[in-house]
């Protein structure tokens, strides 16, 4: 039997990246999550795209209905935060074509 890391982020992490293809982790995060906190989760990451392709704050808001404040944070995780909404970005080949990460306000 393998433990899980000590560090319990880290063992979600790992969990995680076990996960073979979409389906297994829409079917893991329906598990894990309550609708609302998954809903929440697939907001931010919908804006990331339109935040890198130089969207305004008001703009994705109209688009998605998510919230201006919830926009401002993705931006400033985009621009400060820990790189994994780059990292992801990257990965499915989303890019920003203006070199900046947050939309004008």
């Amino acid at each position: 039997m393998v433990l899980p890391a000590a560090d319990p982020v880290l063992a979600l992490c790992e969990a995680l990246a076990k996960l073979r293809d979409p389906a297994e982790i829409a079917a893991f995060l329906d598990d894990l999550c309550t609708p609302a906190e998954l809903e929440a989760l697939a907001d931010r990451w919908r804006v990331v795209p339109l935040l890198l392709a130089g969207r305004t704050y008001r703009d994705i808001h109209d688009l998605t209905g998510v919230s201006v404040t919830t926009v401002g944070r993705v931006a400033r995780c985009l621009t400060h935060g820990a790189g994994g909404y780059r990292a992801a970005a990257r990965h499915l080949k989303l890019h920003d074509p203006s070199g900046i990460a947050a939309a004008k306000r």
